[in-house]
């Protein structure tokens, strides 16, 4: 991965700002390294690449293969970033048309947990019928409302299918090494268990057991996803100078353009596959940011279909937002338009040319067209979408978004606000303890 350019928010923000963020940039890299920053006991993922062993994957490998020999379908249980992560990278190295395709030597990853519609369960409990199941459970606690609801489901039918033992050796829990609900019930059913590191915030634990289980039974290649990762830590390690460290200078670019008035970021792609990647990348830097009313407002778009519908907005709208662009500069495959007889749509001048060529004059005229509407714009490439190139990407925003959050001056590593709705959701349900909430709470309705 090649360093971000940011010569297209120079028209925007003065140079001499940019470059007056190097220091305070190198210095937030550093607190993330000696653990003298605010939110310290969640810096575990910042090493945890690099100590990632041989021996570990071989474990994560080997219960895959369990499960991979078991099931046809295996549900992942989790929600937030025990979900997104995992969810982003599938999508990005998965084929989209491989329901219609008729062999499928990995098992369908399917998702519960994040969410609690009751159609999307009564719909995903109907897709299983008839086929050999079996479940990866992910959560610290096991009481977060979402996943344990969805696990008692699961688990159910996967004990009414194949009993208690062989529920245990299809139910796979990553969860707390010591405590919790969780915790207690794997130990109890016998079930194989990970552990999430405690030093391992959620939206940051994409490469900790919660990520690489999922991956692995889909049979991704966990090994260059890792071996990306690694790659991008020693890239932004301690030390590394302003001009050599691609997460500072991301991270001193978007704070410079914060404090010229730009407070929405949108994360910007060409290709359909990195649509959930944008949602991953959300929740890491709205978790991460939005705290002691501050922060940059993060939303995702797929280009060339979004440039159809919020376009318009984003080239004459109101003046408060920037892009950041993941462009992928090779495809895996080749797609040639080819000359028709009477050129009835006009389309004969691309005649010879690949598809992939005219998405990226898409991506360059559009860049020049925001950027001449008063978008700033940051371009990161990578060579292709692949594991390699994924890890070093989810490395890259994760170390981006720690510099960023010291920058912006806030923890980056806790999200009080997220419990409130749980709050009001125990009361409104009468959950026990909550008895005075429930009353009060009555009454405001």
């Amino acid at each position: 991965m090649k360093n971000p350019d940011v010569s297209k928010t120079l028209g925007f923000v003065p140079e001499a700002d940019l470059d007056a963020l190097r220091a305070d940039a190198e210095y937030s890299n550093a607190l993330l390294h000696t653990g003298e920053g605010k939110g310290s006991d969640f810096l575990g993922w910042v090493n945890l690449p690099s100590s990632i062993t041989p021996g570990f994957l071989a474990e994560i490998k080997a219960t895959a293969a369990t499960l991979r020999s078991l099931a046809e379908v295996v549900v992942v249980i989790g929600i937030g970033g025990s979900y997104l992560g995992t969810k982003a990278v599938l999508e990005a190295l998965g084929d989209p048309f491989a329901v219609l395709k008729k062999e499928r030597r990995d098992p369908e990853i399917l998702f519960a947990g994040h969410t609690i519609s009751e159609d999307y369960m009564a719909s995903l409990m109907e897709a299983v019928e008839g086929r050999s199941l079996a479940a990866v459970v992910i959560s610290k606690s096991g009481t977060t409302t979402e996943p344990a609801i969805a696990f008692r489901i699961i688990k159910q039918e996967i004990e009414k299918r194949y009993g208690a033992d062989g529920a245990a050796k299809r139910i796979v829990a990553i969860t707390d090494a010591r405590r919790g609900a969780l915790k207690s019930v794997a130990d109890g059913a016998g079930y194989k268990t990970f552990v999430i590191p405690d030093d391992v915030g959620g939206r940051f634990s994409v490469l900790t057991p919660v990520g690489l289980l999922p991956l692995a039974v889909a049979g991704i290649d966990i090994d260059a996803f890792v071996a990306g990762a690694q790659k991008m830590e020693a890239a932004t390690a301690a030390g590394v100078p302003f001009a050599q460290n691609p997460a500072a200078i991301y991270a001193a670019a978007r704070y410079a353009l914060y404090q010229k008035g730009y407070k929405i970021e949108l994360l910007a792609a060409y290709e359909p596959g990195l649509q959930y990647f944008a949602e991953w990348w959300k929740q890491l830097y709205g978790e991460s940011e939005g705290k002691e009313g501050k922060g940059i407002f993060p939303a995702g778009v797929i280009f060339s279909t979004d440039l159809h519908s919020m376009g318009q907005y984003i080239q004459e709208g109101e003046r408060t937002l920037f892009e950041t662009v993941i462009s992928v500069a090779s495809s895996h495959h080749r797609v040639t338009i080819e000359r028709a007889a009477d050129d009835g749509d006009g389309l004969n001048f691309l005649a010879g040319r690949r598809i992939g060529e005219v998405n990226h004059m898409a991506e360059l005229g559009t860049m020049l067209a925001h950027v001449d509407g008063g978008v700033p714009n940051i371009r990161i490439e990578i060579p292709k979408i692949d594991e390699m190139a994924l890890g070093e990407l989810v490395y890259f925003f994760e170390k981006a978004c720690g510099i960023s959050g010291y920058l912006l001056g806030v923890n980056p590593f806790d999200q009080p606000g997220v419990e409130a709705y749980k709050r009001n959701m125990f009361a409104l349900l009468e959950k026990p303890g909550y008895e005075a909430a429930t009353a009060e709470i009555k009454k405001r309705l």
